[in-house]
C-alpha cells in the first residue's frame, strides 16, 4: 500500500516521467563521431572545432544529470540548447557542402561521397531528434518535473496521448492513465520515420514551429536521397 501511495504521488509530482540521460547522450555521441569523420573535403578545422566545443558543453550537462533528467537551471538549459543549435547549425552546413560535391563530383570521388551522405544523413536525424526532445512541452526536465496541468503546450502529439479510451492494455500506457510523456527514444523514431517516409506516421506536428521543423528536415532527406540515387544510377550506366 505504501509503495503504491508513493508512486501515485511521485506521478503527480512528475517525478516518475523523468528519463534516463544516456540515450541522449549516446546519440550525441554518436552524431559527433558521424560528423567528424566526415572525409577531409569537409573542411576538418570546422568539424574537429565544433566536436571540441560540444564535449566542452556536454560535460557540464552531464554532471547535473549524470543518470535521470530530474535537474535543470538556467545556465544547463542554455548550454543544452546551444549544443544542440551548434550542432545541427554545422551539419546543415555539411549538408550544403555534400550537395554541391554530389553535383560536381569526379568519379574517383563517388565511393567516398556515398559514405559520407549516410554520415550526414544519419546526423540529420539525431539532431532533429534533439531539437524535437529539447523543444516539446519546455524540454525534457520541465516534462519531468511539471504537473500535466501545468506543462506548456505540446508541440507534437503522440499516439499515448489518445490512447485513453481503448482497450484495456492499450489504455494502461496511455499519457491519461500512466502519466506518460515522450522521452529521447521517441523523439528519435519520430525523427527517423519523418526522415525516411518524409511525413510523420503515427505522431503528428501540432504547432507552426513544429511544423516548419518537420518539412525542413523531411525536404533535407529528400534532397540527400534523391541525390545518392541519381548518382549510383550514374554510376550503373
Amino acid at each position: 500500500m505504501a509503495t503504491t501511495k508513493s508512486r501515485e504521488r511521485e506521478l503527480a509530482e512528475g517525478k516518475g516521467r523523468a528519463e534516463h540521460r544516456w540515450p541522449a547522450v549516446a546519440s550525441v555521441v554518436v552524431a559527433l563521431a558521424l560528423y567528424a569523420l566526415l572525409p577531409s573535403s569537409f573542411f576538418p578545422p570546422l568539424r574537429y572545432g565544433v566536436v571540441a566545443v560540444c564535449l566542452v558543453l556536454l560535460v557540464p550537462m552531464i554532471i547535473i544529470n549524470p543518470v535521470r533528467m530530474v535537474s535543470q537551471t538556467t545556465v544547463s538549459r542554455w548550454l543544452s540548447i546551444g549544443l544542440t543549435v551548434l550542432l545541427a547549425a554545422a551539419n546543415h552546413v555539411a549538408l550544403v557542402q555534400l550537395i554541391i560535391q554530389l553535383v560536381g563530383a569526379k568519379s574517383d570521388q563517388d565511393g567516398s561521397l556515398l559514405i559520407a551522405a549516410a554520415q550526414v544523413w544519419g546526423t540529420h536525424i539525431i539532431v532533429y531528434s534533439l531539437i524535437y526532445w529539447e523543444m516539446d512541452r519546455g524540454g525534457p526536465v520541465t516534462r519531468a518535473l511539471t504537473k500535466r496541468d501545468d506543462l506548456p503546450d505540446a508541440d507534437i502529439r503522440f499516439p499515448q496521448d489518445e490512447d485513453a479510451d481503448t482497450v484495456v492494455e492499450v489504455a494502461r500506457g496511455s499519457s491519461v492513465k500512466s502519466n506518460w510523456t515522450a522521452g529521447f527514444v521517441d523523439y528519435l523514431y519520430f525523427s527517423a520515420s519523418n526522415t525516411m517516409a518524409f511525413s510523420p506516421p503515427d505522431a503528428m506536428p501540432l504547432t507552426a514551429r513544429a511544423k516548419l521543423l518537420v518539412g525542413f528536415q523531411a525536404l533535407g532527406g529528400f534532397v540527400i536521397l534523391v541525390l545518392v540515387i541519381a548518382r549510383a544510377v550514374s554510376l550503373l550506366g
